[in-house]
C-alpha cells in the first residue's frame, strides 16, 4: 500500500484568502484597535480633526500589520519584539558567581596542582628550515 507523505510541514496553511490564521488575527486585531481609538476619540470630543484621529490610530494598525507580515532574519516580527522587551526590562549587568559543587558524601577536596611533564620541542634554525622548505618544493615538482 502506498501512503502520501506530507511535505512542507513547516509552512502554515492559508485560511483567509492569502493570509494564514496568525496573519488574519494580527491584521484584524490591529484594524480593530485602530477603529476603537479612532471612534473613541470622535466620541470623546467632536472638535478633533480626522487627521489627528488617524495619526493616533495608525500606530496600532501599523503594529498589527507588522506583526502579520514583517520578518527579520526569516523570523516573525513577534520574536523580535519579545527579544526587545526582554532586553529593555531585564538586568544588563551580569555578575559571575562561582557555584559550589555539592559532593556526595565527600568532605575533603584535593587542591594540589597537577604536575605536567614538559615535552621535547626540537629547535629549528634558519638553515634547517630552508632545507625542509627545499625538500617540500622538490617533492611538489616530482608530481
Amino acid at each position: 500500500m502506498r501512503y502520501n507523505v506530507p511535505q512542507f510541514i513547516d509552512i502554515e496553511d492559508k485560511i483567509f484568502g492569502p493570509l494564514t490564521f496568525k496573519q488574519a488575527i494580527y491584521t484584524a486585531g490591529g484594524v480593530f484597535g485602530a477603529f476603537i481609538i479612532f471612534y473613541s476619540l470622535g466620541k470623546l470630543s467632536t472638535g478633533i480633526p480626522a487627521v489627528i484621529k488617524l495619526a493616533a490610530a495608525s500606530p496600532i494598525a501599523g503594529l498589527g500589520l507588522s506583526l502579520a507580515f514583517i520578518k527579520i532574519n526569516k523570523r516573525p516580527f513577534i520574536y523580535f519584539m519579545e527579544s526587545f522587551f526582554k532586553y529593555i526590562f531585564n538586568a544588563k549587568r551580569y555578575i559571575w558567581r562561582k557555584k559550589e559543587k555539592k559532593s556526595k558524601g565527600k568532605t575533603e577536596v584535593n587542591h594540589q596542582p597537577i604536575k605536567v611533564q614538559e615535552q621535547y620541542m626540537p629547535r629549528v634554525n634558519r638553515t634547517k628550515l630552508k632545507d625542509i622548505a627545499w625538500s617540500l618544493d622538490m617533492d611538489k615538482e616530482d608530481f
